[in-house]
């Protein structure tokens, strides 16, 4: 078979995923967060902390697989501190708590000692603070805001449409790889689809929403489908290198819960940025 020929095969999803379930959890966690966001933004503010806590627990359980040892206590009331001061204070103070977090995970670790084991150790944390709490802060940030729900609705929307695009037509026309070496199961075909929903829900979601200019709702689609892709090969590279299909098992069907947080972590600055700067509160 010819290198061409090869890379033109349609491709197969990978085993071992429980599609029906997958689905089903997938909509009842949707449905959970949107019930939490507009019961009340604080409902949404805890489910959010929640999630970051877990996902630095997952984060770390993965990575003593390479005898790196992430210091949890400082990471965890840092990520606390972050997420609070980003909803009640706004971004300096998220970025204040962000680098008082960082300064506590280095003397944390410093103080266990072991040289070298400790520098390692207390660079992971600092990756751990800015990979989950500090991104997951932009959340926090357009919550805050006056019209805070609709805003992350429309936020998690985006990131639901490009990643459901992505799927659905990759699955049904995907032949030409995104990036074999990194995420097998991309295609450019699903790329595609990716652009096609996530515009389309950027614009009526902008539209309805804002009452904004379909043109802004297209430029978030763009930024959501180039970021949510980033974040997801990016994860795929960590799991690659750590010899990891998921980061964890607390989602039935999913995985972990950082395989669900990949897409969303890199697009919460991105859609924060341009929602501000594009349709001030």
């Amino acid at each position: 078979m010819s290198e061409h020929t090869a890379l033109a095969a349609p491709r197969t999803p990978r085993p071992g995923r429980d599609l029906p379930v997958a689905i089903v959890v997938g909509v009842a966690l949707l449905i959970g967060v949107v019930a939490s966001l507009f019961i009340r933004k604080e409902a949404f503010a805890v489910v959010a902390v929640v999630a970051v806590c877990a996902g630095l627990w997952e984060l770390a359980q993965a990575f003593t697989r390479r005898a790196i040892h992430l210091p949890l206590v400082p990471l965890i009331v840092g990520a606390v501190g972050i997420l609070v001061s980003a909803y009640t204070a706004g971004p300096e103070a998220m970025f204040v708590a962000f680098m008082l977090t960082v300064g506590g995970v280095v003397i944390w670790r410093v103080l266990d000692g072991n040289g070298e084991a400790a520098l390692r150790d207390a660079s992971a944390g600092a990756f751990a603070a800015a990979y989950l709490p500090f991104l997951a802060g932009f959340v926090m940030l357009m919550l805050a805001a006056p019209d805070g729900p609709a805003r992350v609705m429309l936020f998690i929307l985006l990131v639901v449409a490009s990643d459901t695009g992505g799927f659905v037509v990759g699955t049904l026309l995907g032949k030409h790889p995104l990036a074999p070496s990194v995420s097998p199961k991309k295609s450019w075909e699903g790329l595609v689809g990716s652009i096609v929903l996530a515009c389309v829900v950027g614009v009526v979601g902008v539209q309805v929403g804002f009452g904004g200019e379909p043109l802004v709702g297209v430029f978030l689609g763009l930024a959501t489908v180039v970021t949510a892709t980033l974040g997801d090969l990016a994860e795929s590279l960590l799991k690659r290198d750590l010899e990891l299909k998921d980061m964890g098992r607390l989602i039935p069907g999913h995985g972990g819960l950082l395989d669900r947080l990949d897409s969303l972590l890199l697009t919460c600055p991105a859609v924060y940025l341009i929602l501000s700067v594009l349709l001030p509160a």
